[in-house]
């Protein structure tokens, strides 16, 4: 054997980040893809019902909310701008309107979005226990 041989073989195998992020995305295990990632709305279930990967160690902590925030103004800001000038309706329809669309799109992208964050720490393979080098 060469070197070059000897040394692919005794380097760890990473993973792929997008695909464990998108399975993490659709609440998947981020190893299997088939077992759910998520107990209830936001709970990190503790290991995978399938392939019995352990998930307990692999906290997403507060980015996802950082992340919804960010997208959900990002979003909304231009929309809210758009409307006011453009028809110019009732501020408490307008407020009405938006206060519910930001609601319904903030419930929709946290568990997804902690999903993602799962699962890209699942692929850089970051835990808890983990001390940085």
């Amino acid at each position: 054997m060469t070197d070059t041989q000897i040394i692919d073989q005794q380097a760890p195998t990473e993973q792929k980040n997008f695909p464990a992020m998108l399975r993490g995305w659709r609440n998947r295990c981020p190893n299997c893809g088939q077992g759910r990632l998520l107990k209830g709305y936001l709970k990190v279930a503790p290991t995978c019902t399938v392939c019995r990967q352990n998930l307990a160690q692999f906290k997403a902590e507060d980015g996802p909310a950082y992340l919804t925030i960010l997208i959900v103004g990002h979003l909304m800001a231009p929309l809210l701008h758009f409307a006011f000038v453009t028809w110019r309706p009732e501020p408490l329809v307008l407020f009405t309107i938006f206060a519910v669309g930001c609601v319904a799109l903030s419930l929709y992208l946290l568990p997804r979005l902690k999903g993602a964050i799962v699962g890209f720490k699942w692929a850089r393979k970051m835990t808890e226990d983990a001390t940085p080098a």
